[in-house]
């Protein structure tokens, strides 16, 4: 999805807008990482205020997969930091969505990944390795699911059923 935006596919494909296959996510979060186009298969995580599980699928392959991480929206600690993120930049994720907080903001600017948070916090997250993989998420008025395609630039966030041929 290099050369076509997230308004463009919005354009033209209304009926996959009006059918539910092509939803928008919320525009509430900040754009982080030098990747700001980026699209992949998505990968769910819910947690809370806890980073262990992010940390381990971080460490994973990414295969130019996108990690949606739903952090239940707290602004009460950063679950994601700089070495994660350049661990996913190392292991071939494509982005990171969080609903939550991240830190260590400048190391994560320079990486070549893209990262979507609610803000920043420098407080760290627990390490109690709670939470649940693979599970459907509700961030930004928009239910996702593991298998779903991710497309997100500086406009906005797509999540579609199937990957689109743009």
């Amino acid at each position: 999805m290099a050369l076509v935006t997230t308004a463009e596919v919005c354009d033209t494909n209304p009926q996959l807008i009006v059918s539910g296959e092509l939803r928008a996510l919320h525009p509430v979060f900040q754009i982080y990482g030098r990747r700001q186009v980026f699209s992949g298969p998505v990968v769910t995580l819910k947690v809370f205020e806890d980073n262990v599980l992010v940390r381990e699928f971080l460490e994973e392959k990414g295969n130019g997969r996108v990690l949606v991480v739903d952090g239940g929206g707290s602004l009460r600690c950063a679950i994601l930091g700089g070495n994660p993120v350049v661990q996913a930049q190392n292991n071939g994720w494509a982005g990171i969505i969080v609903n939550g907080c991240i830190r260590d903001v400048d190391e994560i600017n320079g990486c070549d990944i893209g990262v979507r948070a609610l803000a920043s916090h420098p407080i760290k997250a627990n390490k109690k390795g709670v939470g649940e993989k693979h599970v459907p998420v509700n961030i930004a008025g928009t239910r996702i699911c593991d298998g779903e395609w991710m497309y997100a630039d500086t406009d906005g966030i797509l999540v579609s059923k199937s990957e689109l041929s743009v």
